[in-house]
C-alpha cells in the first residue's frame, strides 16, 4: 500500500523520509569510518604487505555488495523491512567493535558484510512507500536520502580517521561502532512514522510474480548492464583521476600545495549543494506535468559523464602542447560535473527499482540493484589498468567511450521501461 504524505511534514517531505535520511547517514559514517581505517590498519598495525592488504579489502569489498542478494530475499520471505533493518544493524554494530582486537579482524569483517546483507536492501526499500503514486516530490526522494549517504561519507573519515590515526585504532573503530548505534536508535525512535509492512510467516506461501513480470525483469536486466558500463568510468575517482590529481595537476593556490586527497571531499560537499537544486527543479517540472522519465535522467547522467572526461582530455592535450600542467580550476570544474552526472544516475536508478519491484520482492530488487555496483567496481578496476600504458588524454576518450555506450543504453531501454512502470500502475511522465 502506498501512504501519501501527512500535512505536518518535515523540511517539505514526510516526516519518515527524516527518519531514514538520519539512520542512513548514521549507517554510512560507521561503514566509511572503519573503511576509511582499514588498509591503514592492516600495513601499519597488523603489518600486512600492501597486495595482502589490498586482496583483504577487494574480497571484503565484493562481500559487501554480495551479501544484501541473500539478507534481502530472506527479509522478502520472513523477516520483513523493519526486522531486517535492526538485524543487520545490530550485527553490523558489532562487527565494529570487534575491529579493536586484531586477531578477530577476518571474523570483525565478515560479520560486518554479513549484517550489511540484511541492512542494505531494507532501509532504502521503505522510502517509495512515504509518497503517493501522484505526488510531485516522489521522484526527488531518493536524491534527498541520497545526501544522508554523502554526508555520512564525508563527516566519517574527519572522525573516525583522526581517532584512529591519533589515538588509537580501536578509538577510530569504536566510534564507527557508536555511529552504527545511533542509526539504530534514530530508526527505532522514529518507527511511528515510517510506512506499515505486512510481515511473512514461515508458514507463508511464496508471493506469486504478477503476470508479465518477466518483460520487467529483462528490462531491468538491461539497465543493469548499462548502469555497470556506467559505473566503470565513474568510479575512476579513486582510481585513475587520482593519480591524475597527484602527479599531473598544478594543485598550488595562492602559494600553497593543496593535497590531492582534499579534492575528493568535493564530491560529498556538492552532493549537498546541487540535490537541493535538483529536487526543486524536477518537482516543480512533476507539478507542471512536463517530468522527464527516470531512464531519460539516467541516460543524461551518462552523458555528462561522457562529456566531462571528454572535456579533460581536450584540456590535458592542449596543456601537454605548451609544456604546462592543467591548473587546479580544471580539476573542480570535472568533479562538479561528474557529481552532477552522479545524482542524474545513481538515486534515480535506486528509486526506479524499489517502484518497479513486485510486491514482496522488494529487498531482493533493491539487492540486484546494489550487485551492480560489484561488476560496475570490477569493470572499472579492469579500465583502471590501463592508465600506464595509455596516453592519459587517450585513456580519459576511452572512459568516455565506456560512458557513452551506457549513455545509448539506457535511451534504448527508456521506452521497455516506461512501459513497465504504466503497466505497475505509475503515472507517466508527459515531457522531457
Amino acid at each position: 500500500m502506498t501512504a501519501a504524505a501527512g500535512p505536518t511534514d518535515w523540511f517539505g517531505q514526510p516526516r519518515g523520509l527524516t527518519v531514514l535520511f538520519l539512520t542512513e547517514m548514521w549507517e554510512k559514517f560507521s561503514f566509511f569510518g572503519m573503511r576509511a581505517l582499514l588498509v591503514y590498519y592492516m600495513t601499519k598495525q597488523l603489518a600486512f604487505s600492501g597486495a595482502k592488504a589490498s586482496l583483504v579489502y577487494g574480497l571484503y569489498a565484493a562481500c559487501v555488495y554480495v551479501t544484501p542478494i541473500a539478507g534481502g530475499a530472506v527479509s522478502d520471505r520472513w523477516l520483513g523491512r523493519r526486522a531486517g533493518v535492526l538485524l543487520g544493524g545490530s550485527i553490523m554494530a558489532l562487527g565494529h567493535f570487534l575491529m579493536a582486537f586484531p586477531p578477530l579482524l577476518y571474523v570483525a569483517l565478515a560479520t560486518i558484510a554479513i549484517g550489511n546483507g540484511f541492512y542494505l536492501p531494507n532501509l532504502p526499500s521503505q522510502i517509495d512507500q512515504l509518497y503517493a503514486r501522484d505526488d510531485p516530490r516522489r521522484g526527488g526522494a531518493y536524491n534527498v536520502y541520497y545526501v544522508g549517504i554523502n554526508l555520512g561519507a564525508f563527516i566519517a573519515p574527519l572522525v573516525c580517521g583522526t581517532l584512529g590515526e591519533v589515538y588509537g585504532w580501536h578509538y577510530g573503530f569504536a566510534a564507527a561502532g557508536i555511529g552504527m548505534c545511533i542509526g539504530l536508535c534514530t530508526y527505532v525512535a522514529g518507527g511511528r512514522w515510517l510506512p506499515a509492512e505486512t510481515v511473512h510467516t514461515r508458514t507463508d506461501a511464496p508471493r506469486p510474480l504478477p503476470a508479465g513480470n518477466m518483460r520487467r525483469f529483462r528490462a531491468l536486466a538491461g539497465v543493469l548492464v548499462c548502469v555497470v558500463m556506467f559505473r566503470g568510468a565513474y568510479e575512476q575517482m579513486g582510481n585513475s583521476v587520482a593519480l591524475w590529481a597527484d602527479a599531473d595537476v598544478n594543485r598550488t593556490v595562492a602559494g600553497l600545495l593543496v593535497p590531492g586527497s582534499w579534492f575528493q571531499s568535493l564530491n560529498p560537499l556538492l552532493v549537498f549543494v546541487l540535490t537541493p537544486v535538483l529536487v526543486a527543479w524536477w518537482s516543480r517540472a512533476a507539478r507542471r506535468g512536463h517530468d522527464a522519465s527516470p531512464l531519460h535522467k539516467m541516460m543524461l547522467g551518462a552523458l555528462g559523464l561522457a562529456l566531462a572526461y571528454l572535456a579533460l582530455a581536450a584540456v590535458i592535450a592542449m596543456c601537454h602542447a605548451v609544456g604546462t600542467k592543467p591548473p587546479a580550476l580544471v580539476l573542480v570544474g570535472f568533479i562538479a560535473a561528474y557529481t552532477l552526472a552522479e545524482l542524474f544516475i545513481l538515486p534515480v536508478g535506486l528509486g526506479l527499482f524499489s517502484r518497479l519491484a513486485p510486491e514482496g520482492h522488494r529487498g531482493t530488487m533493491i539487492a540486484a540493484w546494489f550487485l551492480a555496483g560489484f561488476f560496475g567496481n570490477l569493470l572499472a578496476g579492469y579500465l583502471g589498468s590501463f592508465w600506464t600504458s595509455l596516453d592519459h588524454e587517450v585513456f580519459f576518450i576511452v572512459l568516455a567511450g565506456v560512458a557513452l555506450g551506457a549513455a545509448l543504453g539506457l535511451k534504448l531501454y527508456d521506452a521497455p521501461v516506461r512501459a513497465a512502470e504504466l503497466a505497475n500502475g505509475e503515472a507517466q511522465p508527459t515531457g522531457d
